[in-house]
């Protein structure tokens, strides 16, 4: 049997990159995931291409709790409940700390961090009456460690590793498991744009990196459905490094 067969699962960011790579990992196994994301027609279009299902497309910004709200009753509608919840939606805030607007401060903290609340929010009041069920997050290498001209990311990707712990404390007498996984630097559309941008340098990343290359996005994603799995029922409250080593090297 598929590890997760008759799961429900609800995947923020989801029409690309890491989101649209569990998307796919996770309906490999056998779930129904319910691909939340900006991007309506991506959402759809990737919704289809997903093998079994029935899959859903849902649009609307993390950021937004009635747009959440409304997602979920979507699922409440179709589904009648969920077992699972991916908080992948992010975005990146690379510049200087004396150039960051008050707009882009509040736009990041309300994508990376109010969304992981909102959603868990909602997730969790399902799955508290039907038993429990799973959350991941996503955070960051810079959950734990700091760099500069980044200041609203890494303080958000920060909060989210601690709002892990604290919510896998909370909520684990009602069955629900919180963990997150914290990536390094991986090959998606987000790092290549920064790239191009001259914000970051992808080749001095992996120079960086122990294993001297950045993460595809389905390594990630392999992570998250681990995480998700029966097999991980024990472990809830972590931080799972998926870096290639960049946090454990302090050599330069």
């Amino acid at each position: 049997m598929p590890t997760l067969a008759g799961q429900r699962i609800f995947i923020t960011g989801a029409a690309a990159g890491i989101g649209l790579a569990t998307a796919r990992a996770l309906a490999a196994a056998g779930a129904r995931v319910a691909l939340f994301d900006l991007d309506e027609a991506g959402a759809a279009r990737e919704a289809a291409s997903l093998p079994g299902g029935p899959h859903l497309a849902l649009s609307g910004s993390v950021a937004d709790s009635t747009a959440v709200t409304a997602a979920f009753a979507n699922i409440d509608a179709a589904w009648g409940g969920l077992e699972g919840l991916v908080n992948n939606a992010g975005i990146a805030a690379n510049r200087p700390t004396l150039e960051l607007s008050d707009a882009e401060w509040h736009r990041t903290i309300g994508v990376n961090l109010d969304g992981v609340f909102f959603c868990s929010r909602e997730a969790a009041r399902r799955m508290a009456g039907a038993g429990g069920g799973v959350i991941v997050n996503l955070g960051s290498i810079y959950s734990v460690v700091a760099a500069p001209n980044r200041l609203a990311y890494v303080a958000t990707k920060a909060a989210v590793a601690m709002m892990t712990k604290a919510l896998a404390l909370e909520w684990a007498p009602l069955g629900i498991r919180v963990n997150a996984v914290a990536p390094g630097y991986v090959d998606t559309d987000l790092v290549r744009s920064l790239a191009a941008e001259g914000k970051i340098d992808t080749a001095a990343m992996a120079r960086r990196t122990p294993l001297g290359r950045l993460a595809r996005p389905e390594e990630v994603a392999d992570a998250i459905l681990f995480l998700m799995e029966p097999r991980s029922a024990y472990i809830t409250g972590q931080v799972l490094g998926v870096d290639g080593g960049w946090t454990a090297n302090g050599y330069v």
